[in-house]
Formats: structure tokens, sequence, C-alpha cells
């Protein structure tokens, strides 16, 4: 990365990082990517050691060479969890119905198969491992819905045969939100999601 901030002490740069404090300093983050002060690149790296910080001084110089207001408070709609397994989650719905909602652990990797059953992802209130989260969904003779909140960025790999893959996230991206990946196969199947606005929760 060209430039890197350098670390300038101050009172508190000893002090223990908590979530809110890594929460805030991703919505700047986001912010100073969206004004062009910072390339894809450079938003990328930082982001990274934004979630290998461990004190708050590491934190502050992420964001002390920007113009950014230092001390609005995240407008982020999501969460993350640091330390998470790395092993996918596997979520079958076979002649049944499957449901994840509210205060659930969205990993790095979840895999779900509805055959003749339905599933449903509710990513409004979630938990998430990583910045990029990948949901692979097949779907043969069934049907998965996926709920992502405002502000959330999905990008859409799946393959509908005879059956339908359509599931989009906002317009208006929060760079400081995680990208949701969703992979898969709706064969005599539909996957499809909605977006749902602050104002519905």
């Amino acid at each position: 990365m060209e430039n890197p901030p350098q670390r300038r002490d101050s009172q508190m740069s000893h002090l223990r990082a908590s979530d809110s404090n890594r929460e805030q300093v991703s919505a700047l983050l986001g912010e100073a990517l969206s004004t062009g002060q910072l390339s894809h690149e450079e938003y990328s790296d930082r982001l990274d050691r934004l979630y290998q910080a461990k004190t708050v001084g590491e934190l502050e110089i992420l964001t002390d060479d920007l113009q950014v207001e230092q001390h609005r408070p995240t407008a982020s709609p999501v969460s993350y969890v640091q330390g998470g397994s790395s092993e996918p989650e596997n979520i079958v719905a076979i002649f049944s119905g499957a449901q994840r909602k509210g205060r659930w652990r969205v990993r790095r990797r979840t895999r779900a198969l509805a055959m003749f059953g339905g599933l449903q992802f509710d990513l409004t209130d979630a938990e998430f491992e990583a910045k990029e989260v990948e949901i692979t969904i097949n779907a043969i003779f069934g049907g998965a819905e996926i709920i992502v909140p405002e502000g959330m960025e999905v990008r859409c790999h799946g393959v509908g045969i005879f059956g339908g893959y359509d599931v989009h996230g906002s317009a208006d991206v929060d760079p400081s939100a995680p990208v949701v990946v969703v992979k898969g196969l709706a064969l005599f199947g539909g996957v499809g999601g909605k977006i749902r606005r602050r104002r519905e929760r």
C-alpha cells in the first residue's frame, strides 16, 4: 500500500480496542472510500488491519491521515464477530423447513440444501465472521429466501434450471457492511431475496 498511515500516540493508544471502536473506524473508512480519499486496495488493506488491531492506538493510525469526522458514530446496520470458526455451517431441509434469524452468526462459508423443503436466511440482525461471506444454496424442488438489511452488497452467482435464482442487495451500498456472495443451483426450485428497510425493523 502506498503512503501507509504512521502511528501517532495518544493518551488512549494503549487501551484495548472494543467492538464499538472497530465499528466506528470501519464507518469512517467507508466514508473515505466513498469520497475518493482511499482506493479500493487501500480500503481493503486498512479494513484487514482494522480487524487485526488489538489497541485503540492501532485503530487511530488507520484514520489519522483522512478528512473525516472522527467523532461520528457508525451508521452500519451490521456487526462483526472475531475469532470465528473456519468450518462451514451445513443446513439441510428435506421435506421440511429451516430458518436462521435474529442474532445468529454467519460463518465465512454456509452450505444449504432445500429438497422438497424451504429455507429462510434473515441477515438483518446477524453477526458476520468476515467482511465477505459465502452462502451456497442448492434448491431442488424446493425454495429459499434471503433477507438482507438495507445497505448490504449481494453478489449473486446462482444458476436456475427450470427454476429461478434471483438475489439482490441494496442499490446504495454501505462500504462498511459485509459482502454476501450467493452461489448454488435452483433445479425445479427457486432462490430469491429481498431488502428489509430500516423502518421495517
